[in-house]
């Protein structure tokens, strides 16, 4: 059964490890690689990666992608959203720290962002266009 806004969007703001997806040129399956990501209902949605990485270039030229994130434990949910690049900046140390505390204990987002190069770092935003989303419900 589809979510509905409130539950995608609620959904899409926990902490899950994102799968990206975009499109990876003639010939070739999309590329697809799991992200740390941050989402506020509403808004949209922000991932950081190497500027130089595959990735980044990919998204760059195709001007959008999409993102998969699921639970896979009952009830078992999944949210997919698509989208226009919306923009993209050097990652600022606040977007490392606030990204980063969505997945790390909070003991470690210091060292974290103290050992990561910001001057290699690319901070992504998407504007969600596209919504696929199912609560498969409880097994058993």
């Amino acid at each position: 059964m589809p979510l509905s806004v409130r539950e995608r969007e609620a959904f899409l703001a926990e902490p899950h490890i994102a799968s990206l997806a975009v499109e990876a040129g003639e010939g070739r399956a999309p590329l697809a690689v799991p992200v740390w990501y941050d989402y506020v209902p509403g808004g949209e949605i922000e991932f950081l990666t190497d500027g130089d990485s595959r990735k980044a270039m990919l998204v760059e030229k195709a001007g959008r992608f999409t993102v998969l994130v699921q639970r896979d434990s009952p009830t078992y949910r999944y949210v997919s959203v698509e989208g226009p690049v919306a923009g993209s900046h050097p990652t600022t140390r606040e977007e490392l720290s606030r990204i980063a505390s969505r997945y790390l204990p909070s003991e470690a987002v210091p060292g974290y962002v103290q050992g990561s190069d910001l001057n290699v770092l690319v901070t992504f935003r998407m504007r969600p266009e596209r919504w696929l989303s199912a609560d498969l419900g409880a097994v058993g």
